[in-house]
């Protein structure tokens, strides 16, 4: 299985009935968001919860993972004892991301000592879930004061002991936003600290969660945010996957940024998936990724070309692929030239580990090219153009910015295969299926 949907929620005790007494309708849309996520949670049924909180354990050289057999808290420290939790930990989830850390020398650790005890920022978004009747288990774990690039890492790890573990699991990242947004505020007023909660619900609202990783540390601290680690590592257990996602809401009214945002992984494309794993697994070991042995039937019995293409940031940053088969399959077609274009494409540097989040990849899988006599038999947004002249060969694909006429078309292609424009050519054209 793997994260069915992820929330980023804040966690000041004062919406907790029980604790603000009243005072708590002063956020209220902050309240019914958190009804709203609660409802969502309940629906998607999980197996399991992840909380990663700012107030769980926090390392600066490391990650702490609650283990044991349960954690207990209450609301005792904001006057309200009664409000208390008995949560049953998922032991097996918590020791399969403790050996997979261990086995990649990740510095996260299982802690039982410092597990029992449950934080507000567990237990707030906890206190509106318990409203529903749901049969559940708790993975919590804390943030680090490593860099964010550890942080993600410690996201895909969660993700793959997910994975492992078969869990249906959701992802709560626990974090409010900036604490200095007004003069009454418990930091008082930095300009920044508006600038980080504006840029902050952009990227949510557009589901952009690779941009998280684009905030300047400085100006995190300075806008006093306490959780964009946990959105972080959210992020990480999402590994680039594209989002539904929605800003349920946002408040400044204590001085104190509450933002309430769902996100949902769109179904997986398995070419992309495939293509993705190869990249990674090669950039990361080395070697040539295996045929996987999940890969669709229609993957492993079909030749075909194919194109992978990579961006980062908008920008291309590698494309290799062929135009006639070249694989006993499309899916062995596809991790060699995820490959090549990761590592061997002349006009880029290699792709290197640290660069792995901020890609993007697509797949195209080439029918039949079919020759034509004229331009006129070109549209550039359906087909794709291959030009020739003797062993010289240009091909460009279909639907690509910026290229609006078959003229300019095939003027680039020529380029591409080395073909001045005054000598003859053999067009052919040709149909893609685009993976995105």
């Amino acid at each position: 299985m793997a994260i069915l949907a992820a929330f980023i929620v804040p966690h000041p005790p004062l919406i907790v009935a029980e604790v603000g007494r009243g005072n708590e309708k002063e956020v209220q849309k902050t309240i019914d968001s958190y009804r709203e996520i609660a409802a969502q949670v309940a629906a998607l049924k999980p197996d399991t919860i992840i909380i990663s909180s700012p107030h769980a354990p926090m390392y600066r050289d490391g990650f702490h993972i609650s283990c044991g057999e349960k954690g207990v808290g209450s609301f005792a420290d904001f006057r309200a004892p009664q409000v208390r939790f008995e949560e049953s930990y998922d032991t097996e989830l918590a020791q399969t991301l403790a050996d997979l850390a261990k086995r990649e020398g990740f510095p996260a650790f299982a802690d039982s000592a410092r597990s029992a005890a449950l934080d507000h920022g567990t237990m707030v978004p906890l206190y509106f879930i318990e409203k529903h009747d749901l049969d559940f288990k708790l993975l919590r774990v804390g943030l680090s004061w490593l860099g964010f690039d550890y942080n993600y890492r410690f996201g895909q790890l969660i993700a793959k002991a997910v994975e492992k573990t078969q869990r249906r699991a959701v992802y709560i990242a626990s974090g409010d936003l900036s604490h200095k947004l007004q003069d009454h505020g418990p930091y008082g007023f930095d300009p920044q600290g508006p600038k980080y909660d504006a840029r902050l619900i952009d990227v949510c609202a557009r589901g952009a969660l690779g941009e998280l990783m684009d905030f300047d540390e400085s100006f995190c601290e300075q806008a006093a945010e306490c959780g964009h680690r946990s959105f972080i590592i959210m992020s990480g257990a999402l590994d680039g996957a594209k989002v539904d996602a929605k800003v349920l809401s946002h408040e400044d009214v204590t001085g104190v940024g509450y933002g309430v945002c769902t996100f949902y992984p769109q179904r997986k494309d398995p070419y992309v998936e495939l293509a993705k794993a190869a990249l990674t697994h090669y950039v990361t070991t080395g070697e040539k990724l295996a045929l996987p042995a999940g890969t669709p039937d229609e993957m492993k019995n079909t030749r075909a070309g194919a194109f992978v293409s990579i961006h980062k940031n908008g920008e291309l940053r590698g494309c290799i692929g062929t135009i006639a088969p070249t694989e006993p399959s499309v899916a062995q077609e596809i991790i060699s030239n995820a490959i090549s274009a990761a590592s061997r494409d002349p006009r880029f540097d290699p792709i290197t580990e640290d660069e792995l989040p901020q890609l993007e990849i697509n797949v195209d899988v080439l029918n039949e090219p079919e020759q034509i006599s004229s331009l006129d038999e070109l549209d550039v947004k359906r087909y794709g153009v291959i030009v020739s002249n003797g062993f010289r060969r240009g091909l460009l694909l279909p639907d690509l910015d910026g290229v609006d006429s078959p003229e300019q078309q095939v003027r680039i292609a020529r380029a591409k295969g080395n073909i001045r424009q005054d000598e003859p050519i053999i067009l052919h054209r040709f149909e893609v299926i685009r993976h995105k």
